[in-house]
């Protein structure tokens, strides 16, 4: 424990190969304590062996020649030398080594210290203090070398008027090589510099003034940064990632997102790198000399440090100009490398598109002269809003039909709108600290979803939305990392960007909006950004600007930001004919949750309607329920005939639903439903039941049952019926997932699931042979390609058409499929084909793969999705053929998205990877391990799939339990791997 933060130190700094990394493991779990970075010959007066290495610390390659003796003599150290005059230290004794120092100016001349690495620190929202310092205006300068980069920062500082006279500042720090610090234009040796600090001032030390300058000098290396966080080498580009803690990485600063600052900043490369950015608006540009070129950028905006971004690159781009409603013209940039510049054009109008929505919709305008977007291949987040120069991940930029399916371009312009509405909710107003993370991010989440509903189907992206929510967010608040979307405490807050903070958090924002009406809403929103522009606050404010705006009181509505786990409400309803009304009784509960035991009530929106039964039309239109209680009762008067109960209608509340109802009530709602999602919803219950049956006959021993007759007769009413919206009707004829389902059971047996889900898809395909073979020739139109919302649907229908035809397994269903493959004319009819091919062993699978690889060209987000179809593929061989794929040239850890493509897509194939045998688990977790030493966020986030180890049988839970032991017995093994792995063994 004591050395787990040194390895991703060293790893990240030190510039060698991944060999040699593997070779220096040995050595690396020795050493506890810190590095200690060489200074100034000047300042160090015992060294003077250093005066000689001065002309050398810049190299990469030579390493000064310290005074080993010296050192040795004042502390009993083993000394070793490393790259840029780094000396590692491994402390025989407890003895902390002191070094006194020569400054000018100022008094009372103390000594820097070296500290040793701590354990872990769990951090807490209770304990949240405002900085005793605050940094207002930021001056950078940033000079790029190969092989090094000199950050010099200059920090304008106010101390806190409650803050005492003499408390030190302490700066945040990592793998940084410290040259020089001033304050005041004062050289100081008077500061602590540990692995992770620089503390300046203190008891009986330099008495730090009210107001002061601070310059900071220091060199990183980014070409050795395998961590992608901070700023780092990405193929034809240097860029930066600072969200949450990367700015430390790049220079000393106060990093935490309440200290809110100007920056202005300076770039300077040489000029082979001939595109140079950071945030605001270019204000100089010049020769620096030597063949270098530098640009000056100034945001008048105050923001926290994690928003800072700098990009230098080899870059080509597309331009376009945007027209605010005031009236003011925004220069618009897209940049990629040189080769990807034609795959731009779907970003520009995504963001086009983003930056009117936001102006009807909401009221929010752009505030700078200029908007940039910059598309990096190695990027650990799918994209990043930093002000006015967003940084994307290219598989959320790139797009066109030969290399993007449909899918890709929505979530494109999904992406690119979150990221340009966080201009506002997260740049104008930010979180206070870490702990609001869903401030900004489930509110900006929600608002992207509402763009994207506007820009295609509202009814789709709902069940889109909903289906992404239980897929992935239940299965965290069913697990040992379950948490509220405002979290208690985080040791490693990267492990913190989670389905619940994001997703869960939206569906929180949506509660409001469903709550409050859409008007008033609204004149929350605005209230909300008036009152806290250019501030960090907590969800507390956000609240209480709803509250406000409304006039209601939503005190109880903060149970779901202090709450977790998924409540569970239960519906029952009983017709009185008599009375000629209907009884509605609601009950709520939430099962304990680490940490959390007993919950109290939640408010909780839940929308319901009734349906009549005699002729299937909606005789009570949707109706809220606010259910605040344990158990309240609605009654509903009127009511002429017996009715259905359509009730949680567009999923108004984030809850499991209990309700006794008939196979033969939920076949009528899945036909009569007037709630585009309920209609849905009644659909995916029948499913479940016949799913469920089927799991429960073959986990016993018996024959799978055959599917209801009035199941088969209400798909294919779905399937022959003529609707304005494919992707809706294609989206109720997929049957849940297998990762759904285990969610209903209380020991998951993954190969019992599996052959249950294949039972009901093949017998469904028999059933309705001709009709799945009628439709899809329909559908088979042989149009060009377009990006509109009926193409979309007529393609996503054709396609599942295809895989039920696919489930028959006969040698005429294969070469339907075969043909699909040949005869595409765009990424996403392809895809659908091979996603089907290759789960089927032979020449037509080997044929496709080969050809599908070869026409991708290099292309890096193709050659993702080739990783992704064989991680997924549903045969015996699939983990022996992913092993091999770990050694094909094209796979690297280095890359992340390549990564996720193979290793996370494999961890997400339920019966393989879950196979009892306990392989799958083996493989993962020496992968796991091997990449924390490489970017630790990844590695973290790899070990997902063993979070549920205790829902599974015995047999499985052993071996998940050992390979989870496994990760946390490695040496050197990083805060973010240690805090996922330590939480999943409890």
């Amino acid at each position: 424990r004591r050395t787990f933060s040194f390895a991703r130190t060293a790893f990240a700094v030190l510039s060698i190969s991944a060999a040699a990394l593997v070779s220096l493991k040995c050595e690396q779990l020795g050493i506890s304590s810190t590095m200690l970075y060489l200074r100034s010959a000047a300042r160090i007066r015992s060294a003077p062996a250093i005066k000689a290495a001065r002309p050398a610390l810049f190299s990469r390659t030579t390493t000064p020649n310290f005074a080993k003796s010296e050192l040795k003599a004042r502390s009993s150290l083993s000394m070793e030398q490393s790259p840029f005059g780094v000396v590692r230290q491994r402390p025989s004794t407890s003895f902390v080594p002191k070094f006194s120092h020569r400054r000018r100016g100022l008094a009372s001349a103390s000594a820097s210290t070296l500290v040793e690495t701590k354990k872990p620190v769990e951090k807490f929202r209770k304990d949240y203090t405002p900085p005793p310092y605050w940094v207002t205006d930021v001056n950078l300068d940033i000079n790029v070398f190969d092989g090094r980069t000199r950050v010099v920062s200059k920090l304008q500082v106010e101390r806190d008027p409650n803050t005492p006279p003499g408390t030190p500042m302490v700066l945040d720090g990592e793998d940084l090589r410290l040259i020089s610090v001033k304050i005041d234009n004062d050289n100081i040796v008077d500061y602590k510099a540990d692995k992770s600090t620089l503390t300046l001032g203190g008891k009986g030390s330099l008495m730090l003034p009210s107001k002061f300058e601070i310059e900071i000098v220091v060199e990183i290396v980014p070409e050795a940064n395998t961590q992608l966080s901070g700023f780092y080498k990405s193929g034809s580009m240097y860029c930066s990632q600072c969200e949450a803690e990367g700015f430390r990485r790049i220079t000393y600063h106060l990093d935490r997102p309440d200290v809110m600052a100007k920056y202005k900043v300076r770039v300077e490369a040489d000029k082979s790198w001939p595109v140079l950015l950071s945030n605001g608006n270019m204000i100089e540009t010049g020769d620096a000399g030597e063949g270098r070129h530098f640009a000056v950028f100034e945001d008048p905006y105050p923001k926290p440090s994690y928003l800072f971004a700098a990009v230098v690159g080899k870059l080509g781009k597309i331009t376009d100009t945007f027209t605010t409603a005031s009236g003011r013209e925004v220069e618009l940039n897209v940049f990629s490398e040189p080769e990807n510049v034609d795959a731009l054009n779907h970003a520009m109008e995504s963001l086009k598109k983003s930056m009117k929505w936001d102006e009807e919709r909401w009221g929010r305008e752009y505030d700078l002269d200029v908007y940039h977007i910059v598309a990096v291949n190695d990027f650990n987040m799918g994209a990043m809003e930093n002000k006015g120069l967003n940084i994307f991940n290219t598989a959320l930029t790139l797009a066109k039909p030969d290399t993007a399916t449909d899918t890709d371009y929505m979530r494109i312009e999904g992406v690119i709108g979150h990221e340009y509405f966080h201009n506002w909710s997260g740049n104008r107003v930010t979180c206070r600290d870490w702990f609001q993370l869903t401030l900004k991010e489930g509110l900006t989440v929600f608002r992207d979803q509402e763009f994207s509903a506007d820009m295609w189907s509202h009814a789709v992206k709902r069940i889109e939305e909903v289906r992404g929510l239980r897929g992935r967010q239940f299965q965290e608040d069913a697990g040992p990392m379950a948490h509220p979307i405002r979290p208690e405490s985080y040791i490693a807050m990267d492990n913190f960007y989670t389905a619940t903070v994001y997703t869960k958090g939206a569906e929180v924002i949506r509660m409001y909006h469903t709550l409050l009406g859409e008007k008033t809403f609204r004149k929350g929103m605005d209230l909300y950004f008036s009152r806290h522009d250019g501030s960090a606050v907590t969800c507390d404010d956000f609240r209480q600007a709803m509250a406000d705006a409304s006039g209601r009181d939503l005190s109880q509505f903060e149970r779901w930001y202090t709450q977790a786990g998924t409540p569970v409400l239960t519906a029952e309803g009983v017709y009185h004919a008599d009375k000629k009304t209907y009884e509605l009784t609601l009950s709520q509960s939430c099962p304990p949750t680490p940490g959390q035991p007993k919950k109290e009530p939640f408010h909780m929106p839940v929308k319901v309607g009734l349906i009549g039964k005699q002729k299937g039309k909606e005789i009570v239109p949707d109706k809220l329920c606010e259910l605040t209680e344990e158990k309240q009762t609605f009654v509903f008067k009127g009511v002429n005939q017996p009715p259905v109960l359509s009730v949680l209608r567009g999923y108004s509340a984030p809850v499991k639903l209990e309700m006794e109802q008939s196979d033969e009530d939920l076949a009528f709602l899945m036909s009569h439903d007037t709630d585009a999602f309920n209609k849905w919803e009644a659909g995916q219950r029948l499913m479940t039941n016949i799913l469920l049956d089927a799991h429960d006959k073959i986990s016993n021993g018996e024959d799978a049952p055959p599917l209801p007759s009035n199941f088969v007769e209400a798909v294919r009413s779905v399937l022959t019926g003529s609707v304005n919206d494919m992707q809706l009707q294609a989206l109720m004829l997929v049957l849940p997932d297998e990762q759904t389902l285990s969610g209903n059971l209380k020991v998951i047996d993954p190969e019992v699931l599996h052959k249950a889900r294949v039972h009901v898809k093949d017998s469904l395909a028999k059933a309705l042979e001709k009709e799945f073979r009628d439709k899809y020739s329909e559908l088979s139109t042989g149009a060009p390609y377009e990006l509109t919302a009926e193409a979309v649907g007529r393609r996503k229908l054709r396609n599942l058409c295809l895989s039920y035809i696919v489930s028959l397994k006969s040698q005429g269903s294969i070469s339907v499929a075969d043909e699909h493959y040949k005869s595409a004319n765009s990424m996403t009819d392809k895809l659908a084909a091979l996603a089907e091919l290759v789960s089927l062993p032979g020449g037509e699978r080997d044929s496709a793969l080969k050809s599908f690889y070869e026409d991708a060209k290099g292309d890096a987000l193709v050659i993702n999705k080739w990783f992704s179809l064989q991680a997924m593929a549903s045969t015996p061989d699939t983990l022996e053929n992913v092993k091999k794929l770990t050694q094909h040239p094209a796979f690297t850890l280095k890359n992340p998205n390549r990564v996720r493509s193979l290793l996370g897509v494999f961890g997400g194939n339920m019966h393989i990877f879950h196979a009892d045998d306990g392989k799958g688990y083996e493989f993962l977790a020496d992968k796991i391990i091997e990449l924390d030493s490489l970017n630790p966020q990844i590695a973290a986030r790899l070990l997902g799939p063993f979070g549920l180890w205790k829902r599974y049988d015995e047999g499985r839970q052993n071996l998940m339990k050992k390979q989870l032991k496994k990760v946390l017995a490695k040496d050197g093994l990083s805060a973010d791997t240690f805090e996922v792995a330590s939480r999943y063994v409890q």
